[in-house]
C-alpha cells in the first residue's frame, strides 16, 4: 500500500517542534501532523510500534557531511526508504527579544548546525556550545532569559519560543541544504512510470582482495549511476565494514537485477528500498547539464 496515499497520519522526526526536521515533515507532508521525539531511536520506535505512520530523517548535508548514527540503525530496523526530500537550509541566530549580537557571549545548537556555521561564529567573535537540537537550544534561550545566550535555529523556531533573528543567515555556504529519508513499516515500491527513482541498500563485502572493485562492477557495466557510497566500522578491531550505497534506477529495472547478482555474489546485501527521486536531485542534475563544459 502507498503509505502516502492517506490524507492525514502522523510523521516522526528527531527533535523539539521547530527544528528542521519538523520544517521538512511540514513541507512534505503539510496536512500530517509530526511528532517529535527525543533521539533518533526513539523515532525508529515510534514507527516500529505504530505510533507514527512515518518518519522523516535527516542523513546527509552538503556542507557538513552525513549524520552520524543513522547508518548503523538502518540495516537492522525492518524499516523501508519510501521517500526522499531535500530540504534548503536557513540557520538565523536567534535571541531574546530586544537583544543584539553586541549582547551575546554563548551560542547554543546543535553540532550539525554548528559545523554549517562556524565561520561565521568565528567572524562574529562568538562561542557556541553544542546542544540535542537546534530547536531545544532556541527553547533554552527563552527559558533562560538572559540576553548572554543565543541559539542557531530555524526561523519557525523562533516563532514556537517567542524569539527574534538577531543576526540573519548565519551559515557559511548558500546552497547549504540536508538530505532527509522517509521511513515506513510498509514495504512499498512505486510503479515503474518513467519517473526517476532512486534505490538503496546497505552491503558487506567478502574479506577477499578486491571484492569492493568486484561488487560494484555489476553496477558498471549496467550503467547505474552511484550518486553515495560511504563506508563505516561495524567492529573494534577495523576488520568488517560496512557500505551504504545510493544508485539511480528502480528495483524491478533488468539492469538493477543484474547488478544486484553481481553485488550479491560478492557480498550480503541489505535492500532498503525503492523511491521517487525528490525533484530537488533532478533540477540539479539539469542545471548541471546546462552548465556544459
Amino acid at each position: 500500500m502507498n503509505p502516502f496515499a492517506r490524507p492525514h497520519g502522523k510523521i516522526a522526526f528527531q527533535g523539539r517542534p521547530g527544528a528542521n526536521s519538523d520544517m521538512a515533515c511540514r513541507r512534505f507532508l503539510p496536512d500530517w501532523e509530526p511528532v517529535p521525539c527525543r533521539y533518533f531511536e526513539d523515532v525508529f520506535e515510534a514507527l516500529k510500534s505504530g505510533t507514527c505512520d512515518l518518519a522523516m530523517i535527516p542523513i546527509d548535508n552538503s556542507t557538513a557531511g552525513r549524520v552520524a548514527g543513522i547508518h548503523s540503525l538502518l540495516p537492522e530496523s525492518g524499516l523501508q526508504i519510501v521517500g526522499e526530500y531535500f530540504l534548503p537550509i536557513e540557520h538565523q541566530l536567534l535571541g531574546l527579544k530586544g537583544s543584539s549580537v553586541k549582547d551575546v557571549e554563548l551560542v547554543l545548537s546543535h553540532e550539525q548546525a554548528l559545523s554549517q556555521c562556524k565561520q561565521t561564529m568565528r567572524r562574529l567573535g562568538l562561542e557556541t556550545q553544542t546542544f540535542s537540537d537546534t530547536a531545544a537550544a532556541a527553547e533554552e534561550v527563552a527559558r533562560r532569559g538572559d540576553k548572554r545566550y543565543a541559539a542557531v535555529a530555524p526561523t519557525l523556531a523562533a516563532e514556537l519560543y517567542d524569539l527574534q533573528v538577531i543576526e540573519p543567515d548565519v551559515f557559511d555556504r548558500r546552497g547549504n541544504t540536508t538530505r532527509f529519508i522517509v521511513l515506513s513499516r510498509e514495504h512499498y515500491i512505486p510503479e515503474r512510470d518513467g519517473r526517476a527513482t532512486m534505490s538503496s541498500f546497505v552491503f558487506r563485502t567478502h574479506s577477499t582482495p578486491a571484492s569492493l572493485y568486484k561488487a560494484l562492477g555489476g553496477f558498471a557495466t549496467n550503467g547505474i549511476n552511484i550518486t553515495k557510497l560511504e563506508s563505516y566500522i561495524l567492529d573494534e578491531r577495523f576488520t568488517q565494514a560496512q557500505f551504504y550505497i545510493d544508485v539511480e534506477g528502480h528495483l524491478e529495472d533488468s539492469s538493477m537485477r543484474h547488478a544486484l547478482m553481481e553485488l550479491g555474489y560478492f557480498s550480503s546485501v541489505t535492500f532498503l528500498g525503492t523511491y521517487l527521486a525528490d525533484p530537488f536531485r533532478i533540477a540539479g542534475a539539469r542545471s548541471t547539464e546546462h552548465k556544459g563544459c
